[in-house]
Protein backbone atom coordinates (compact mmCIF):
# COMPACT_ATOMS: atom_id res chain seq x y z
CA UNK A 1 0.00 0.00 0.00
CA UNK A 2 2.85 2.36 0.59
CA UNK A 3 2.97 4.44 -2.72
CA UNK A 4 6.75 4.43 -4.62
CA UNK A 5 7.33 8.63 -5.07
CA UNK A 6 6.61 11.14 -2.09
CA UNK A 7 6.12 13.82 -4.98
CA UNK A 8 5.26 13.38 -8.95
CA UNK A 9 5.51 15.89 -11.01
CA UNK A 10 3.38 16.19 -14.15
CA UNK A 11 5.17 18.19 -16.78
CA UNK A 12 8.82 18.74 -17.90
CA UNK A 13 8.44 23.02 -17.82
CA UNK A 14 9.74 25.51 -16.17
CA UNK A 15 7.51 25.56 -12.57
CA UNK A 16 7.36 21.33 -12.94
CA UNK A 17 10.96 20.84 -12.94
CA UNK A 18 11.83 23.84 -9.88
CA UNK A 19 9.31 21.91 -8.06
CA UNK A 20 11.07 18.56 -8.70
CA UNK A 21 14.61 19.73 -8.00
CA UNK A 22 13.42 21.35 -5.37
CA UNK A 23 12.26 18.55 -3.30
CA UNK A 24 14.43 16.59 -4.24
CA UNK A 25 16.71 18.73 -2.02
CA UNK A 26 15.06 17.66 0.93
CA UNK A 27 16.21 14.13 0.28
CA UNK A 28 12.47 13.03 -1.07
CA UNK A 29 11.81 10.62 -3.44
CA UNK A 30 10.31 12.24 -7.05
CA UNK A 31 9.62 11.79 -10.39
CA UNK A 32 9.25 13.66 -13.17
CA UNK A 33 6.76 12.78 -16.54
CA UNK A 34 7.16 14.60 -19.12
CA UNK A 35 5.89 13.62 -22.50
CA UNK A 36 5.98 16.97 -25.81
CA UNK A 37 2.45 15.80 -28.26
CA UNK A 38 4.01 16.85 -31.52
CA UNK A 39 1.83 20.37 -33.22
CA UNK A 40 -0.36 19.50 -35.66
CA UNK A 41 2.68 20.27 -38.34
CA UNK A 42 4.66 17.54 -36.63
CA UNK A 43 7.21 20.03 -35.14
CA UNK A 44 8.25 18.00 -31.62
CA UNK A 45 11.47 18.93 -28.74
CA UNK A 46 13.47 18.23 -26.07
CA UNK A 47 12.47 18.42 -21.57
CA UNK A 48 12.77 22.10 -20.29
CA UNK A 49 8.67 23.01 -21.23
CA UNK A 50 7.60 25.92 -23.32
CA UNK A 51 10.29 28.59 -21.97
CA UNK A 52 12.78 26.53 -23.28
CA UNK A 53 11.53 25.42 -26.81
CA UNK A 54 9.82 27.01 -27.91
CA UNK A 55 9.08 30.32 -25.65
CA UNK A 56 11.06 32.63 -24.01
CA UNK A 57 14.60 31.54 -24.65
CA UNK A 58 14.39 31.46 -29.12
CA UNK A 59 12.12 34.46 -28.83
CA UNK A 60 14.88 36.53 -27.13
CA UNK A 61 17.59 35.05 -29.22
CA UNK A 62 16.00 35.60 -32.42
CA UNK A 63 14.94 39.23 -31.41
CA UNK A 64 18.59 39.58 -30.12
CA UNK A 65 19.35 39.06 -34.15
CA UNK A 66 16.95 41.74 -35.36
CA UNK A 67 18.32 44.34 -32.85
CA UNK A 68 22.00 43.45 -34.47
CA UNK A 69 20.60 44.10 -37.72
CA UNK A 70 19.31 47.53 -36.68
CA UNK A 71 23.14 48.03 -34.89
CA UNK A 72 24.58 47.51 -38.30
CA UNK A 73 22.82 50.66 -39.31
CA UNK A 74 23.48 52.69 -36.52
CA UNK A 75 26.85 51.31 -36.48
CA UNK A 76 27.25 53.48 -39.72
CA UNK A 77 26.61 56.48 -38.37
CA UNK A 78 29.60 55.88 -35.57
CA UNK A 79 32.52 55.63 -38.15
CA UNK A 80 31.75 51.55 -39.29
CA UNK A 81 32.58 50.95 -42.40
CA UNK A 82 29.53 48.43 -43.44
CA UNK A 83 28.81 47.62 -47.12
CA UNK A 84 24.83 47.88 -47.47
CA UNK A 85 22.52 46.01 -47.73
CA UNK A 86 23.35 43.48 -45.31
CA UNK A 87 21.52 40.26 -45.76
CA UNK A 88 20.35 37.89 -42.96
CA UNK A 89 20.52 33.95 -43.21
CA UNK A 90 17.40 32.38 -41.84
CA UNK A 91 19.17 29.02 -41.38
CA UNK A 92 22.27 30.12 -39.95
CA UNK A 93 20.62 32.05 -37.57
CA UNK A 94 17.98 28.82 -36.41
CA UNK A 95 20.73 26.18 -35.99
CA UNK A 96 22.46 28.34 -33.86
CA UNK A 97 19.13 28.88 -31.75
CA UNK A 98 18.10 25.37 -32.10
CA UNK A 99 21.43 23.74 -31.12
CA UNK A 100 21.68 25.99 -28.13
CA UNK A 101 17.96 25.39 -26.71
CA UNK A 102 18.79 21.44 -27.52
CA UNK A 103 22.04 22.07 -24.97
CA UNK A 104 19.54 23.37 -22.19
CA UNK A 105 17.02 20.18 -23.08
CA UNK A 106 20.30 18.06 -22.19
CA UNK A 107 20.99 19.87 -19.54
CA UNK A 108 17.89 19.81 -18.08
CA UNK A 109 18.02 16.09 -17.98
CA UNK A 110 21.68 15.48 -16.40
CA UNK A 111 19.78 17.92 -13.45
CA UNK A 112 17.41 15.94 -12.77
CA UNK A 113 20.04 12.84 -12.92
CA UNK A 114 22.31 14.63 -10.48
CA UNK A 115 19.44 15.14 -8.07
CA UNK A 116 18.45 11.36 -8.14
CA UNK A 117 14.92 12.51 -10.03
CA UNK A 118 13.32 9.52 -11.96
CA UNK A 119 12.32 10.86 -15.52
CA UNK A 120 9.66 9.06 -17.26
CA UNK A 121 9.49 10.39 -20.81
CA UNK A 122 5.72 9.32 -20.88
CA UNK A 123 2.52 10.63 -21.68
CA UNK A 124 0.33 10.33 -18.06
CA UNK A 125 -3.37 10.25 -16.98
CA UNK A 126 -5.07 9.61 -13.39
CA UNK A 127 -6.06 6.76 -12.92
CA UNK A 128 -6.39 7.35 -9.64
CA UNK A 129 -6.14 10.20 -7.12
CA UNK A 130 -2.69 8.87 -6.18
CA UNK A 131 -1.52 6.77 -9.42
CA UNK A 132 -0.41 7.97 -12.41
CA UNK A 133 -0.88 5.34 -15.59
CA UNK A 134 1.92 6.55 -18.18
CA UNK A 135 2.05 5.34 -22.20
CA UNK A 136 5.23 4.99 -24.25
CA UNK A 137 5.45 5.77 -28.10
CA UNK A 138 5.87 2.14 -28.55
CA UNK A 139 2.49 1.88 -26.53
CA UNK A 140 4.25 0.03 -23.40
CA UNK A 141 2.00 0.92 -19.89
CA UNK A 142 4.07 2.52 -17.32
CA UNK A 143 2.09 2.73 -13.22
CA UNK A 144 3.04 5.27 -11.17
CA UNK A 145 2.12 5.77 -7.29
CA UNK A 146 2.60 8.99 -5.31
CA UNK A 147 1.82 10.52 -1.98
CA UNK A 148 1.66 14.24 -3.79
CA UNK A 149 1.13 15.10 -7.30
CA UNK A 150 1.87 18.52 -8.84
CA UNK A 151 0.31 19.01 -12.30
CA UNK A 152 2.67 21.22 -14.78
CA UNK A 153 2.03 20.71 -18.13
CA UNK A 154 1.25 23.99 -19.33
CA UNK A 155 -0.30 25.03 -22.72
CA UNK A 156 0.15 24.58 -26.10
CA UNK A 157 -1.03 27.30 -28.80
CA UNK A 158 -5.05 27.61 -30.33
CA UNK A 159 -6.39 27.19 -33.94
CA UNK A 160 -8.98 29.46 -34.92
CA UNK A 161 -11.09 26.32 -35.93
CA UNK A 162 -13.36 28.45 -37.83
CA UNK A 163 -11.26 29.57 -40.20
CA UNK A 164 -10.81 27.20 -42.55
CA UNK A 165 -7.78 25.71 -44.01
CA UNK A 166 -6.63 26.92 -40.89
CA UNK A 167 -5.12 24.00 -39.08
CA UNK A 168 -4.10 22.47 -42.42
CA UNK A 169 -1.68 25.08 -43.62
CA UNK A 170 -1.30 27.37 -40.63
CA UNK A 171 1.97 27.34 -37.87
CA UNK A 172 1.99 28.35 -34.49
CA UNK A 173 4.75 29.71 -32.32
CA UNK A 174 5.53 25.78 -31.58
CA UNK A 175 6.88 25.61 -34.88
CA UNK A 176 8.26 28.95 -36.18
CA UNK A 177 11.10 28.68 -34.22
CA UNK A 178 12.01 25.22 -35.23
CA UNK A 179 11.84 26.03 -38.88
CA UNK A 180 14.92 24.85 -40.93
CA UNK A 181 13.86 27.35 -43.55
CA UNK A 182 13.27 31.19 -43.66
CA UNK A 183 9.12 31.48 -43.30
CA UNK A 184 9.42 34.49 -46.32
CA UNK A 185 6.80 36.81 -46.37
CA UNK A 186 4.60 35.80 -43.05
CA UNK A 187 1.09 36.53 -41.91
CA UNK A 188 1.42 36.50 -38.18
CA UNK A 189 -2.57 36.73 -36.89
CA UNK A 190 -4.10 37.96 -33.83
CA UNK A 191 -2.87 40.69 -31.89
CA UNK A 192 -1.79 39.04 -28.83
CA UNK A 193 1.89 40.04 -27.27
CA UNK A 194 3.46 36.91 -28.92
CA UNK A 195 2.35 37.92 -32.40
CA UNK A 196 3.83 41.53 -32.09
CA UNK A 197 6.84 40.28 -30.82
CA UNK A 198 7.85 37.67 -33.81
CA UNK A 199 6.18 40.03 -35.87
CA UNK A 200 9.48 42.57 -34.71
CA UNK A 201 11.93 40.16 -35.23
CA UNK A 202 10.81 38.74 -38.60
CA UNK A 203 10.73 42.43 -39.81
CA UNK A 204 14.13 42.86 -38.19
CA UNK A 205 15.80 40.19 -40.36
CA UNK A 206 14.01 41.19 -43.61
CA UNK A 207 11.41 39.73 -43.62
CA UNK A 208 7.58 40.83 -45.24
CA UNK A 209 5.62 40.20 -42.41
CA UNK A 210 1.87 41.67 -42.18
CA UNK A 211 0.30 41.40 -39.10
CA UNK A 212 -3.60 40.87 -38.87
CA UNK A 213 -5.38 42.48 -35.66
CA UNK A 214 -9.11 42.16 -35.26
CA UNK A 215 -9.53 44.47 -32.22
CA UNK A 216 -6.82 46.20 -29.80
CA UNK A 217 -2.98 45.62 -29.66
CA UNK A 218 -2.00 43.71 -26.65
CA UNK A 219 -4.83 43.20 -24.45
CA UNK A 220 -4.50 42.77 -20.80
CA UNK A 221 -1.83 45.60 -21.05
CA UNK A 222 -2.07 48.96 -21.09
CA UNK A 223 -4.08 50.43 -23.32
CA UNK A 224 -3.91 54.03 -22.18
CA UNK A 225 -0.87 54.93 -24.19
CA UNK A 226 1.44 51.98 -24.17
CA UNK A 227 -0.01 49.27 -26.24
CA UNK A 228 -0.32 52.03 -29.38
CA UNK A 229 2.73 53.62 -29.64
CA UNK A 230 4.09 49.70 -29.91
CA UNK A 231 2.52 49.70 -32.66
CA UNK A 232 3.16 52.83 -33.85
CA UNK A 233 6.73 52.42 -33.78
CA UNK A 234 6.63 49.03 -35.20
CA UNK A 235 4.25 50.46 -38.54
CA UNK A 236 7.48 52.78 -39.28
CA UNK A 237 10.12 49.84 -38.20
CA UNK A 238 8.80 48.46 -41.22
CA UNK A 239 6.03 46.02 -40.14
CA UNK A 240 2.30 45.97 -41.52
CA UNK A 241 -0.84 46.25 -39.87
CA UNK A 242 -4.01 44.86 -41.16
CA UNK A 243 -6.64 46.92 -38.90
CA UNK A 244 -10.09 45.58 -37.55
CA UNK A 245 -9.81 42.69 -40.01
CA UNK A 246 -10.55 38.84 -39.66
CA UNK A 247 -9.78 35.61 -41.61
CA UNK A 248 -12.22 33.82 -42.98
CA UNK A 249 -10.04 31.08 -44.85
CA UNK A 250 -7.00 29.90 -46.33
CA UNK A 251 -5.93 27.86 -49.20
CA UNK A 252 -2.87 26.57 -50.83
CA UNK A 253 -2.44 27.82 -54.25
CA UNK A 254 -0.30 25.45 -56.33
CA UNK A 255 2.78 27.58 -56.05
CA UNK A 256 2.42 26.46 -52.84
CA UNK A 257 2.01 29.85 -51.42
CA UNK A 258 -0.81 30.70 -48.76
CA UNK A 259 -3.87 32.70 -50.15
CA UNK A 260 -5.78 34.11 -47.17
CA UNK A 261 -8.88 35.83 -47.56
CA UNK A 262 -9.94 38.32 -44.64
CA UNK A 263 -13.18 40.44 -44.20
CA UNK A 264 -12.26 43.98 -43.19
CA UNK A 265 -14.58 45.00 -40.80
CA UNK A 266 -14.37 48.82 -41.44
CA UNK A 267 -15.51 48.71 -45.18
CA UNK A 268 -17.14 45.80 -44.99
CA UNK A 269 -15.42 44.09 -47.69
CA UNK A 270 -13.57 40.80 -48.05
CA UNK A 271 -9.95 40.93 -49.20
CA UNK A 272 -7.06 38.33 -50.20
CA UNK A 273 -3.32 38.45 -50.56
CA UNK A 274 -1.22 35.13 -50.57
CA UNK A 275 1.93 34.33 -48.03
CA UNK A 276 4.73 32.15 -47.70
CA UNK A 277 3.57 31.35 -44.07
CA UNK A 278 0.58 31.55 -42.02
CA UNK A 279 0.72 31.75 -38.29
CA UNK A 280 -1.72 32.27 -36.13
CA UNK A 281 -1.58 33.41 -32.18
CA UNK A 282 -5.03 33.20 -30.54
CA UNK A 283 -3.96 32.21 -27.59
CA UNK A 284 -3.02 29.08 -25.27
CA UNK A 285 -5.14 26.59 -23.93
CA UNK A 286 -4.13 24.16 -21.34
CA UNK A 287 -2.57 21.02 -21.83
CA UNK A 288 -5.66 18.98 -19.54
CA UNK A 289 -7.62 17.05 -21.98
CA UNK A 290 -5.51 13.97 -21.74
CA UNK A 291 -4.96 14.58 -17.84
CA UNK A 292 -8.31 12.34 -16.91
CA UNK A 293 -8.65 14.88 -13.93
CA UNK A 294 -12.65 14.65 -13.79
CA UNK A 295 -11.97 10.86 -12.78
CA UNK A 296 -10.60 12.00 -9.74
CA UNK A 297 -12.27 15.20 -8.87
CA UNK A 298 -9.77 18.02 -10.15
CA UNK A 299 -12.23 21.04 -10.83
CA UNK A 300 -11.79 23.78 -13.58
CA UNK A 301 -12.96 26.57 -14.86
CA UNK A 302 -15.42 25.65 -17.16
CA UNK A 303 -14.85 28.26 -19.79
CA UNK A 304 -10.82 28.26 -19.74
CA UNK A 305 -9.99 25.01 -18.79
CA UNK A 306 -7.34 25.67 -16.51
CA UNK A 307 -6.98 24.38 -12.75
CA UNK A 308 -8.54 25.70 -10.27
CA UNK A 309 -6.26 26.46 -7.07
CA UNK A 310 -6.27 28.30 -3.74
CA UNK A 311 -3.76 30.30 -2.33
CA UNK A 312 -1.38 27.39 -1.44
CA UNK A 313 -1.56 25.93 -5.31
CA UNK A 314 -3.58 23.37 -3.90
CA UNK A 315 -6.24 22.05 -6.01
CA UNK A 316 -10.17 20.57 -4.87
CA UNK A 317 -8.09 17.24 -4.58
CA UNK A 318 -6.00 17.05 -1.25
CA UNK A 319 -2.49 16.24 -2.36
CA UNK A 320 -2.84 17.49 -5.64
CA UNK A 321 -1.22 20.93 -6.42
CA UNK A 322 -0.65 22.59 -9.82
CA UNK A 323 1.57 25.36 -10.76
CA UNK A 324 2.13 27.45 -13.64
CA UNK A 325 0.23 28.28 -16.84
CA UNK A 326 -2.21 25.72 -16.18
CA UNK A 327 -3.78 27.55 -13.12
CA UNK A 328 -6.40 29.82 -12.61
CA UNK A 329 -5.83 33.56 -12.25
CA UNK A 330 -2.35 33.23 -12.38
CA UNK A 331 0.39 35.32 -14.98
CA UNK A 332 1.81 33.02 -17.73
CA UNK A 333 4.80 33.90 -16.76
CA UNK A 334 8.28 31.29 -16.20
CA UNK A 335 9.64 33.13 -13.48
CA UNK A 336 6.47 32.94 -11.23
CA UNK A 337 5.93 29.15 -12.28
CA UNK A 338 9.43 28.76 -10.91
CA UNK A 339 8.96 30.92 -8.03
CA UNK A 340 5.85 29.00 -7.21
CA UNK A 341 7.26 25.39 -8.10
CA UNK A 342 10.05 25.67 -5.65
CA UNK A 343 7.80 27.68 -2.63
CA UNK A 344 5.11 24.57 -3.19
CA UNK A 345 8.19 22.19 -2.55
CA UNK A 346 9.50 23.91 0.44
CA UNK A 347 6.02 23.79 1.95
CA UNK A 348 5.77 20.05 1.33
CA UNK A 349 8.59 18.89 2.43
CA UNK A 350 10.85 22.06 4.69
CA UNK A 351 8.27 22.80 7.26
CA UNK A 352 7.93 26.59 5.03
CA UNK A 353 4.75 28.48 4.99
CA UNK A 354 5.79 31.13 2.69
CA UNK A 355 3.15 31.42 -0.43
CA UNK A 356 3.62 32.86 -3.71
CA UNK A 357 2.90 36.37 -4.12
CA UNK A 358 1.35 37.53 -7.11
CA UNK A 359 1.02 40.76 -7.22
CA UNK A 360 3.91 43.42 -8.96
CA UNK A 361 5.29 40.70 -11.24
CA UNK A 362 7.39 42.60 -13.93
CA UNK A 363 6.94 41.55 -17.53
CA UNK A 364 8.40 42.89 -20.96
CA UNK A 365 7.15 42.70 -24.45
CA UNK A 366 10.29 42.00 -26.64
CA UNK A 367 8.97 44.19 -29.70
CA UNK A 368 12.04 46.17 -31.56
CA UNK A 369 11.28 48.90 -29.21
CA UNK A 370 10.98 46.85 -26.10
CA UNK A 371 7.69 47.12 -23.56
CA UNK A 372 8.29 46.72 -19.80
CA UNK A 373 5.83 47.03 -17.26
CA UNK A 374 5.49 46.20 -13.71
CA UNK A 375 1.89 46.54 -10.87
CA UNK A 376 -1.50 48.13 -12.93
CA UNK A 377 -2.35 49.35 -15.84
CA UNK A 378 -3.46 52.79 -16.23
CA UNK A 379 -6.93 51.23 -16.19
CA UNK A 380 -6.76 48.76 -13.91
CA UNK A 381 -5.54 51.57 -11.30
CA UNK A 382 -9.01 53.48 -12.42
CA UNK A 383 -11.26 50.39 -11.72
CA UNK A 384 -9.38 49.24 -8.48
CA UNK A 385 -8.95 52.47 -6.98
CA UNK A 386 -11.47 55.33 -8.87
CA UNK A 387 -10.15 57.16 -11.12
CA UNK A 388 -10.30 60.69 -8.86
CA UNK A 389 -7.97 58.39 -6.51
CA UNK A 390 -5.33 58.25 -9.18
CA UNK A 391 -2.14 60.56 -10.37
CA UNK A 392 -0.35 59.45 -13.78
CA UNK A 393 3.28 60.86 -14.41
CA UNK A 394 4.56 60.69 -17.65
CA UNK A 395 7.13 61.49 -20.25
CA UNK A 396 8.81 60.95 -23.63
CA UNK A 397 12.67 61.01 -23.90
CA UNK A 398 15.18 60.58 -25.87
CA UNK A 399 17.76 57.84 -25.77
CA UNK A 400 21.44 59.37 -26.31
CA UNK A 401 22.44 56.39 -28.10
CA UNK A 402 19.73 57.47 -30.43
CA UNK A 403 20.58 60.73 -31.12
CA UNK A 404 24.13 60.06 -33.38
CA UNK A 405 22.37 57.45 -35.37
CA UNK A 406 19.32 59.91 -36.13
CA UNK A 407 17.06 57.14 -35.04
CA UNK A 408 13.64 58.41 -34.24
CA UNK A 409 12.26 58.77 -30.64
CA UNK A 410 8.68 59.66 -30.92
CA UNK A 411 7.73 56.17 -29.45
CA UNK A 412 10.11 56.24 -26.16
CA UNK A 413 7.93 56.91 -23.43
CA UNK A 414 7.92 56.53 -19.73
CA UNK A 415 4.69 56.78 -17.42
CA UNK A 416 4.32 55.89 -13.52
CA UNK A 417 0.78 55.66 -12.05
CA UNK A 418 0.35 56.31 -8.32
CA UNK A 419 -1.86 57.07 -5.45
CA UNK A 420 -3.30 60.56 -5.21
CA UNK A 421 -3.55 59.97 -1.48
CA UNK A 422 -0.82 60.81 1.35
CA UNK A 423 2.51 59.31 0.31
CA UNK A 424 1.58 58.90 -3.35
CA UNK A 425 2.78 54.61 -3.66
CA UNK A 426 3.80 53.90 -7.17
CA UNK A 427 0.88 51.64 -8.57
CA UNK A 428 2.71 50.55 -12.11
CA UNK A 429 5.70 51.58 -13.68
CA UNK A 430 5.48 51.72 -17.78
CA UNK A 431 8.23 51.94 -20.11
CA UNK A 432 9.03 51.68 -23.84
CA UNK A 433 12.14 51.72 -24.40
CA UNK A 434 15.72 50.00 -25.37
CA UNK A 435 16.59 47.58 -22.59
CA UNK A 436 13.41 47.89 -21.17
CA UNK A 437 13.16 44.58 -19.39
CA UNK A 438 16.60 45.61 -17.90
CA UNK A 439 15.01 48.90 -17.08
CA UNK A 440 12.11 47.46 -15.01
CA UNK A 441 13.53 45.08 -13.29
CA UNK A 442 15.63 47.26 -11.41
CA UNK A 443 12.55 49.03 -10.67
CA UNK A 444 10.67 45.94 -9.87
CA UNK A 445 12.33 45.87 -6.48
CA UNK A 446 11.34 49.12 -5.14
CA UNK A 447 8.14 49.06 -6.48
CA UNK A 448 7.42 45.52 -4.50
CA UNK A 449 8.65 47.00 -1.39
CA UNK A 450 6.00 49.55 -1.66
CA UNK A 451 7.94 52.71 -3.37
CA UNK A 452 6.16 55.87 -3.59
CA UNK A 453 6.52 58.95 -5.96
CA UNK A 454 8.62 61.50 -3.95
CA UNK A 455 11.38 58.37 -3.03
CA UNK A 456 11.64 58.23 -6.68
CA UNK A 457 12.44 61.58 -7.10
CA UNK A 458 14.60 61.06 -4.47
CA UNK A 459 16.74 58.31 -6.15
CA UNK A 460 19.51 59.16 -8.07
CA UNK A 461 20.21 58.46 -11.70
CA UNK A 462 22.80 56.82 -13.34
CA UNK A 463 24.39 59.25 -16.02
CA UNK A 464 23.25 58.90 -19.33
CA UNK A 465 20.82 56.46 -19.16
CA UNK A 466 17.73 55.63 -20.27
CA UNK A 467 16.38 54.17 -16.69
CA UNK A 468 17.83 57.64 -15.23
CA UNK A 469 14.74 59.09 -16.74
CA UNK A 470 12.43 57.21 -14.54
CA UNK A 471 14.03 59.37 -11.63
CA UNK A 472 12.84 62.72 -13.45
CA UNK A 473 9.51 62.38 -13.95
CA UNK A 474 7.98 65.58 -12.70
CA UNK A 475 5.21 66.22 -14.65
CA UNK A 476 1.90 65.34 -14.11
CA UNK A 477 -0.84 64.21 -16.72
CA UNK A 478 -4.07 65.12 -15.75
CA UNK A 479 -5.98 66.26 -18.95
CA UNK A 480 -4.35 64.80 -21.63
CA UNK A 481 -0.79 66.64 -20.85
CA UNK A 482 1.78 65.91 -22.77
CA UNK A 483 5.57 66.39 -21.74
CA UNK A 484 9.21 65.65 -23.28
CA UNK A 485 12.03 65.00 -21.54
CA UNK A 486 15.50 65.38 -22.99
CA UNK A 487 18.36 63.78 -20.97
CA UNK A 488 21.38 66.56 -20.77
Amino acid sequence: GKNEYDLLVIGGGSGGLACAKEAAQFGRKVAVMDYVEPSPQGTTWGLGGTCVNVGCIPKKLMHQAALLGSALKDAQHYGWNISQPVHHTWSVMAQAVQNYVKSLNWGHRVQLQEKKVKYFNIKGSFSDPHTVRGLTKAGKETLVTADNIVIATGGRPKYPKHVAGALEYGITSDDLFWLKKSPGKTLPSFILYVSLECAGFLTGIGLDTTVMMRSVPLRGFDQAQMASLVTEHMESYGTKFLKRCFPIKVEKLKSDKLQVTWKNADLDTEETDSFNTVMWAVGRAPDTKTLNLETVGVKTNSETGKIIVDASEATSVPHIYAVGDITEGRPELTPTAIAAGKLLAQRLFGQSSELMDYENVPTTVFTPLEYGCVGLSEEAAVQRHGADNIEVYHAYYKPLEFTVAERDATQCYMKMVCLREREQRILGLHFIGPNAGEVIQGFALGIKCGATYPQMLQTVGIHPTCAEEVTKLHITKRSGLDATVTGC
